[in-house]
């Protein structure tokens, strides 16, 4: 076995120290990021009721009293009646309505979302749409506040 020369062999000695040196400083700064994040962070559990309060909001126009609505026919549309509109939909009905009206989707993209033929997509669409307008027509006076 040839044994490296003493140039080598503090070549391989200082190399080992700095390497030894680069991780023991980057354990230090993570650990000083740390303590530092730590300082400025708070859990939870530490936050006052008022504190806890104050990191969501309400949307109150689904709630029914604030809720905005709108005028079709002479008749107010409230969104808590629309919605309840939609829970009338069969859970296939649903899906075409809310990809085709709420997502922008073509019935040939709900097609192959769906794995149906385009046409019962349409078919789905229409009716519901029928059904929808039948449900508002019939109980937009009975939701008014």
């Amino acid at each position: 076995m040839i044994e490296p020369d003493r140039t080598e062999w503090q070549v391989c000695c200082a190399f080992n120290a700095f390497c030894k040196r680069v991780l023991k400083n980057e354990a230090i700064n993570i650990y000083n990021e740390r303590q530092q994040r730590l300082t400025k962070e708070m859990t939870f559990s530490d936050l006052t009721p008022q504190e806890a309060n104050q990191l969501y909001t309400l949307d109150k126009q689904y709630e029914g009293e604030d809720g905005e609505c709108f005028q079709v026919a002479r008749k107010n549309i409230t969104p808590k009646l629309l919605a309840e509109a939609l829970r009338t939909l069969p859970t296939e009905k649903l899906k075409t309505v809310l990809l085709y009206y709420f997502f922008n989707k073509s019935d040939v993209e709900i097609a192959e979302l769906l794995d149906t033929p385009r046409s019962t997509v349409q078919y789905r669409r229409t009716s519901s749409f029928k059904k929808l307008k039948r449900f508002l027509e019939e109980h937009a006076d009975d939701w008014d506040d």
